[in-house]
């Protein structure tokens, strides 16, 4: 496994993460902390959910995301008419072999791309389950491994708009993060008006990291230390949704280990071979808030799942810092920040 005892090594794979978030950032104008999530998201090995209203650059995300990486990508326009086989392909009877033979469908792609998920019904939004937790398709008995790296950015208005189904649970649970792009600053978008006005962005973007680039990446980011305390007060967070009074679904497992994983990735990301508190409280709200499901009375009293992580944060102690080093590689371990969590 890959570790950071190689300071050349974190150094190179730093300057790789630079060009991929210059290059996201030179399309999506005015929003670093998205783009800092969607590679925090990649190099976790994960899935991210943009949702937002029309026109904010959901889909302009996901489409430089894509194209700033050497790899393979597939984009899947959701509607009501989409049929689960248009996702994962279908069997089809070869009359010359006289056997049937496999069409692999639009899942097969390194970065697959959903737009407006949520137009879909929810039997053909369901084909993803499969290939979002497993990294596999089964179609017929035969199993079909997808590609590494494998990453799906699927994007959806808010269900209160016309035509959209909302997702189901265990759909939203196989996202690791869910992030709103916003309306853009006045300066910001006075900015995009000069740079993009007359032409694409896309259409000038060129990919400046290669697939193995990513592999690469996420192998590192596996190396990276988690204290004993820090995966703890992440327990201590999600086991917290489980019982509060506003919720009538708390976060899973599989909702700790994707905090685990996404608080990896953001040490990494800050050039750190460990990961603290800090990371755990900047990444709660976009990892837990989208698969908890408030009560009918807090919904009444106009209680949000954001909320309810961010009172949760507050409550839970953060762990002390150890006294002495635990990396076992000559290093010690700063102070963890005793501070007020921050948000992506």
């Amino acid at each position: 496994m890959t570790t950071y005892d190689d300071r050349a090594s974190l150094t190179d794979l730093t300057a790789v993460v630079e060009r991929v978030r210059s290059s996201v950032e030179g399309v999506i104008e005015g929003k670093p902390e998205v783009v800092r999530l969607s590679l925090t998201v990649l190099l976790a090995e994960g899935h991210l959910l943009i949702e937002d209203v029309p026109g904010v650059g959901k889909t302009m995300l996901a489409k430089a995301l894509a194209r700033s990486i050497d790899c393979s990508v597939r984009r899947i326009q959701f509607t009501p008419d989409l049929l689960p086989s248009d996702i994962t392909g279908v069997s089809i009877w070869d009359q010359q072999r006289r056997d049937f033979e496999f069409k692999p469908g639009a899942i097969f792609a390194q970065i697959v791309i959903g737009d407006e998920i949520n137009r879909a019904s929810p039997k053909t939004q369901s084909a993803l389950l499969e290939s979002m937790e497993e990294r596999q398709v089964t179609i017929d008995g035969q199993t079909y491994e997808l590609p590494s790296p494998f990453m799906v950015v699927a994007t959806q208005n808010p269900v209160e708009m016309e035509g959209t189904y909302p997702l189901p649970e265990a759909q939203r649970d196989r996202f690791m993060a869910r992030v709103s792009i916003g309306y853009p600053s006045a300066d910001a978008e006075l900015q995009m008006l000069d740079i993009h006005g007359g032409v694409n962005p896309l259409d000038d973007l060129q990919p400046v990291a290669h697939a193995h680039d990513i592999v690469k990446l996420v192998e590192a980011v596996r190396g990276v230390h988690v204290a004993e305390t820090v995966r703890r007060y992440a327990v201590d967070l999600v086991s917290a949704t489980r019982t509060h009074p506003d919720l009538r679904l708390g976060a899973s497992p599989r909702a700790t280990l994707h905090l685990l994983r996404a608080a990896k990735a953001s040490a990494a990301l800050s050039g750190r071979e460990f990961a603290l508190p800090d990371d755990i409280q900047a990444l709660a709200v976009a990892v837990l808030a989208h698969r908890l499901l408030p009560t009918a009375q807090a919904q009444l009293n106009r209680r949000t799942s954001e909320q309810v992580v961010q009172e949760i944060l507050q409550r839970t102690p953060v762990p002390a810092a150890p006294q002495q080093g635990g990396l076992g590689m000559g290093r010690t371990t700063p102070a963890y920040p005793q501070q007020p969590p921050r948000s992506l």
